[in-house]
């Protein structure tokens, strides 16, 4: 019985990793997870990718990988995983709206990076966000660098797209905020199905975005082409 639960529990893990189901509305962090500095981390991590490309095969004394295993754990905490530190959390800079203005202001196009949080493969898409003010405006380089944050980290686009919502909502004070995901994902194009023209699409709207109108005039933005 108890090895039946366990291929069954295995298999609905699969399952999920296998249908890029999200589990949580927030990243599954531990409660002990910022015990140890960036430093330590490194370390650690270094010792484990060392394990993995051992088990693999791979000549570590070769020149082109001796250095595989710091770089990749550099890489891991400084930059591909930067977000899951709120220290990291950029400062949302906001303005009163001394001009008045009070359309929709739409950020198009914003290259995000992140990784699939079941295959540990990359997620590579645009991001398109927009707010209307009610009092309060940010800078727009901020709107980027929210994206970023909550893009740095093991992540499934459903809940990234949510949190990027989340966060500007809070920092201008207002519910009429919306954004929406086109992603390729690494773990789709490139294992499993290997279906290399397929992307994910999501969406969260804010506020009176959830209006017809509303959305309908975020939605044609979208369609813009921009040339320089």
């Amino acid at each position: 019985m108890f090895e039946l639960d366990s291929k069954m529990n295995e298999e609905r893990l699969e399952a999920i990793g296998d249908n890029h189901i999200a589990t949580s509305a927030k990243n599954p962090l531990r409660e002990d997870a910022f015990d140890i500095s960036d430093s330590e981390k490194i370390e650690k991590i270094q010792e484990s990718v060392k394990d993995i490309l051992n088990t693999l095969g791979m000549d570590l004394t070769d020149d082109s990988l001796k250095g595989t295993p710091k770089r990749v754990a550099k890489a891991f905490v400084n930059e591909l995983f930067m977000g899951l530190n709120p220290k990291n959390m950029p400062k949302a800079s906001t303005f009163e709206n001394n001009y008045n203005y009070g359309e929709m202001l739409v950020e198009k196009n914003i290259v995000l990076y992140s990784t699939c949080e079941h295959h540990l493969l990359p997620i590579i898409g645009r991001a398109h966000v927009a707010y209307i003010s009610n009092g309060t405006v940010i800078g727009l380089s901020k709107m980027n660098r929210i994206v970023e944050y909550f893009s740095k980290r093991p992540q499934v686009q459903e809940r990234l797209t949510m949190q990027i919502v989340q966060a500007m909502q809070e920092a201008l004070g207002t519910q009429d905020v919306a954004c929406v995901i086109d992603a390729k994902h690494l773990c789709v194009n490139s294992r499993g199905i290997k279906d290399i023209e397929s992307s994910t699409v999501t969406s969260e709207f804010g506020g009176k975005f959830k209006e017809k109108e509303t959305k309908k005039e975020f939605l044609q933005y979208l369609q813009m082409d921009t040339l320089f």
